[in-house]
């Protein structure tokens, strides 16, 4: 019988299974196993069916969203016409689309451009709505509540110069809808007519990957447009989706008792977007924001039944109040009072914070105190001392330039530095003089020496943007940089500055030495969190109100009569309800990109145009960099090659929000500098201004060096030796001790310095924006259809 085979040496030994770890006598504690209802698992088919529901109720809303934009229920389909050329046809464009079959009726508004066409066969009604050419504020405020774009191109060209700025803000701010139309072209043999057609569409393919072009040149082809136009998927705008917008259809201003300035806008239109409340604010683009006092349901003048008053069937669910019910009998009986505003429930117009002076005050000053400060205040009194001889003057001179500091709000130019604001005070004190002078030469002389001084005056121009291009190529190649002063003590001139250990660890308090401007604005706790809520009760709960597609006339209270005016002569006016908080000021942040056209250099704290969402205003911003520390770093230029954040005291606005910053020319012109988004409404970001003293090694030894000129005297080196040092080679040091009486002081390094190197010295200081809101922004003069886009004045003085 042969022996049991046993294993050899070479036999393989697999590692043992661990058991985990234990716990006391009852072992190993079990995965607790969850079952599929728990873990809400479902099998293969009910996936299938799930994905097919989710499929069909998306395109079942599509379908209802096309089949409401136009018909009874719903607003009128709202077309913009557009014209991108000066050649563009755009009057025939709009007799081909009037001119259709006996089926459509055409209404005319009795305005330049405007009228309607409806088709009761089709149960369609349309509105065009001709953007005036070179009006770039009416071609954006028509875009923010169009919902389709009709663009007439010309049929060599396409777009010109022109078209193309206005093509580049309506992609900036967020396009709609929209169709592209080429009407002419039928005096080109057929041959070139395909060839012409073949070259504009590669033209368009830049702009428009996906468009189709449309020829507009007989009735059929503008029926196959009109057919697209209601037909075609709708582009949302998020800014205004989640609020009732409405264009104004016709308008009345009512003067009040008071004053002919000021009264009541009647102002009639389809609600679009969201259902309007009379108790809520509306804000009107371009003029500010206004109570409601009422709603009226006066007749649907575009009707596709006459005889049907829109809304009447509709009157069992609205909320009429009783006390209205009597004031009907004295209106007209074809206009019906729908709602009128509660006192109660109204929204307020505080946009500020009216601050308590005494509410910083913690504790009253004690009797020592009192008597500290009498003594302090004689011996200020009674000590004169000439300047330049004595610590009392120095002390006072700091006084001086720190009150200026704070009444002048720190214009914290790019170096900051005190004594080149002076020099550039006497030149702007001599340039008044030499203009004043120039002025007085101007009556003396004939018309050839009136424009020779105006040349002079564009010289001038040219050297203030040749210094910009300078100061803009200086902070490129020396970020921060400064020069110590040499007749003021680096400590007084830059004694609100600090040093830190590391810019992006080093603790800063957001609350601590805020500007009285601070307690004027409102803050959110988590602004976050009020957004997500605000936009939930959008979406999930039915507002009270006029509903989308009504026709209504508002009683806006207390509106300038220059809105009116401007009605008149044929401008958009257009509404926009806002949503709770949106009339209160706060820091507003954007996120911007500088916009590739632009190339002329731009500072922080000068004056921009803002166009946030369906809001236009100025203010002065403040730049810095987009990161996701807690400190960020001034920027004193706008950089053509990154995205920065752009911070201002603006009003309240609930991102999503595109924005668009212009730059106003001294002829009037505006030009777009940078595109974006609203980030966050945060006061509480700190933004941090950093100057870089520069000294230069005199004598090196292996971890030691002697170094000069960045300060001038014993005292500055001593105020400032707990700061850290660094070099532009990557050295880390310290100041060991001041050598002398002239500023040479011997510093300490973590390795052997280079000639070349320089040694610098980081000081930091939080900045806040300047308050400079205006809410009035001044029309912009028509862009000029050229490449050099020349104003006329300067085109006739060549």
């Amino acid at each position: 019988m042969a022996g049991a085979h046993r294993a050899g040496p070479l036999k393989q030994q697999n590692k043992a299974h661990k058991g985990g770890k234990r716990r006391g006598a009852a072992g190993r504690v079990p995965v607790k196993v969850q079952s599929r209802r728990q873990r809400r698992e479902l099998g293969r088919a009910d996936r299938r069916h799930q994905a097919l529901q989710l499929r069909r109720q998306r395109k079942e809303a599509v379908l209802a969203e096309k089949r409401s934009l136009g018909s009874r229920d719903g607003p009128p389909h709202l077309v913009v016409v557009v014209p991108l050329h000066g050649r563009a046809a755009a009057h025939t464009a709009l007799r081909l689309l009037q001119s259709q079959d006996s089926a459509v009726l055409r209404v005319d508004e009795g305005k330049a451009g405007g009228f309607a066409l409806l088709c009761p066969q089709l149960k369609q009604r349309w509105r065009f709505v001709t953007a005036q050419t070179g009006d770039l504020h009416a071609a954006l405020d028509l875009a923010k509540v169009a919902d389709s774009l009709l663009f007439i191109l010309d049929p060599a060209e396409g777009w010109d110069s022109a078209g193309e700025y206005c093509l580049s803000c309506l992609f900036a701010q967020g396009l709609p809808s929209y169709a592209l139309a080429v009407p002419g072209g039928t005096d080109l043999p057929p041959k070139k007519r395909i060839d012409a057609k073949k070259k504009l569409s590669k033209v368009i393919e830049k702009r428009f990957p996906e468009a189709k072009l449309f020829s507009l040149n007989t009735e059929q082809e503008s029926s196959l447009l009109l057919r697209h136009l209601a037909t075609q998927k709708q582009r949302h705008l998020a800014f205004r989706d989640r609020r009732a917008h409405l264009l104004a259809y016709a308008a009345e201003f009512l003067p009040s008792p008071e004053s002919d300035r000021v009264g009541t806008l009647k102002v009639s239109g389809f609600v679009r977007g969201q259902p309007l409340d009379v108790n809520g604010l509306v804000h009107i683009v371009g003029h500010g924001d206004f109570q409601m006092s009422q709603v009226d349901a006066p007749p649907d003048p575009l009707s596709l039944n006459p005889r049907v008053v829109k809304g009447r069937k509709k009157t069992q669910d609205m909320d009429v109040q009783e006390d209205c019910v009597n004031g009907t009998e004295e209106m007209e009986e074809d206009v019906k009072l729908l709602m009128k505003a509660d006192t109660s429930k109204q929204e307020s117009l505080q946009s500020e914070v009216v601050p308590d002076p005494m509410e910083g005050e913690q504790t009253w000053p004690t009797e020592e105190e009192l008597q500290e400060a009498e003594a302090s205040q004689r011996a200020n009194r009674v000590v004169k001392v000439p300047r330049g001889t004595s610590k009392y003057q120095a002390a006072w001179i700091v006084e001086d330039k720190e009150g200026s500091d704070e009444d002048g709000d720190v214009d914290d130019d790019i170096d900051d530095d005190m004594m080149e604001e002076a020099a550039s005070q006497e030149g702007e004190s001599s340039a008044e003089e030499e203009e004043h002078s120039e002025e007085e030469c101007e009556t003396m002389t004939v018309s050839e020496c009136v424009r020779d001084d105006q040349y002079d005056e564009k010289v001038e121009e040219d050297e203030q943007m040749l210094e910009k291009f300078k100061q803009e190529r200086m902070d490129e190649m020396f970020p921060d940089e400064v020069d110590t002063p040499r007749d003021v003590p680096a400590r007084v001139r830059f004694q609100k500055y600090r040093g830190l250990k590391s810019f992006r660890t080093s603790p800063w308090d957001p609350k601590e030495n805020l500007p009285r401007d601070y307690a004027r604005i409102f803050q959110f706790q988590d602004f976050f969190r009020t957004r997500k809520h605000l936009f939930r009760q959008i979406e999930k709960e039915e507002a009270e109100g006029a509903l989308v597609g009504w026709y209504v006339t508002l009683h806006i209270s207390n509106v300038p009569v220059g809105v009116m005016e401007s009605f008149r002569e044929g401008k958009p006016l257009v509404l926009f309800a806002l949503l709770p908080h949106e009339q209160k000021m706060s820091v507003l942040n954007f996120l911007v990109r500088r916009h590739p056209t632009s190339s002329e250099p731009v500072r922080a704290k000068e004056e921009l145009i803002f166009h946030c969402g369906f809001r236009r205003f100025r203010a002065s911003p403040l730049f810095s960099q987009h990161t996701s520390a807690d400190k960020h770093k001034l920027e004193r230029f706008l950089r053509p090659d990154a995205a920065l954040v752009v911070t201002v005291y603006a009003p309240i606005t609930f991102p999503p929000a595109s924005v668009l910053l212009f730059k106003q020319r001294s002829n009037g012109m505006h030009d777009l500098i940078a595109t974006g988004s609203l980030l966050a409404v945060d006061p509480d970001r700190i933004i941090i201004k950093r100057l870089v003293l520069s000294g230069h090694p005199f004598k090196i030894f292996t971890k030691t060096a002697v170094v000069r000129y960045m300060f001038f005297n014993r005292e500055d080196v001593m105020w400032f030796k707990p700061v850290e040092l660094r070099t532009k080679w990557g050295r880390r040091g310290h100041i060991k001790e001041p050598l002398g009486t002239h500023g040479h002081m011997k510093c300490h390094f973590d390795g052997q310095l280079k000639s070349q190197d320089t040694v610098l010295l980081n000081l930091y200081k939080r900045v806040f924006p300047k308050w400079t809101y205006d809410p009035y922004v001044p029309e912009p003069v028509p862009w000029a259809r050229s490449e050099s886009a020349l104003p006329l004045q300067e085109v006739e003085m060549e």
